[in-house]
């Protein structure tokens, strides 16, 4: 009995992933070449859309290609010990942490710049003053450098 196979097009709709993404993941060798068709059209089976999908899940966490690639090479030996799964995955919750510091220090940069600013006239304006002189931003050490 043969396996079910599916066209670029389903995948792609199944998975909400791009067609061109879909191929280049597996110009990258993340995702493997399917069978192809005498017509030179590429037919998946159940296991490639199963692997787009976990390609597609840790890219939603954020984690780089050459990272899901040795996850997907340490996937492939389940019975080997999973500290460096767990290593990766701290590595990139560490990642997001330092990320949403910075996001976090640059919201309150730009609610501190709105702030500040009147709203009257471009020519007064402190967001575009503050923009132009990058030393008038405050940095996160609680004081305004323009005001001193």
């Amino acid at each position: 009995m043969l396996e079910r196979t599916f066209s670029i097009g389903h995948v792609s709709a199944v998975t909400g992933c791009k067609v061109e993404t879909i191929r280049f993941y597996e110009g990258i060798g993340l995702l493997p070449a399917p069978e192809r068709t005498e017509g030179n059209q590429r037919r998946y089976l159940a296991k490639h859309v199963e692997r787009l999908r976990f390609i597609l899940h840790a890219r939603e966490l954020g984690l780089a290609v050459e990272a899901i690639r040795q996850l997907i090479a340490l996937s492939e030996n389940p019975l080997a010990p999973c500290e460096q799964v767990d290593e990766i995955a701290r590595q990139q919750l560490l990642a997001v942490r330092e990320k949403i510091a910075r996001l976090t220090g640059l919201a309150a940069e730009l609610e501190r710049i709105v702030a500040s600013c009147d709203g009257k006239r471009v020519a007064d304006c402190r967001v575009i003053e503050v923009l132009a002189d990058h030393s008038a931003c405050d940095h996160g050490d609680g004081r305004d450098k323009t005001r001193s």
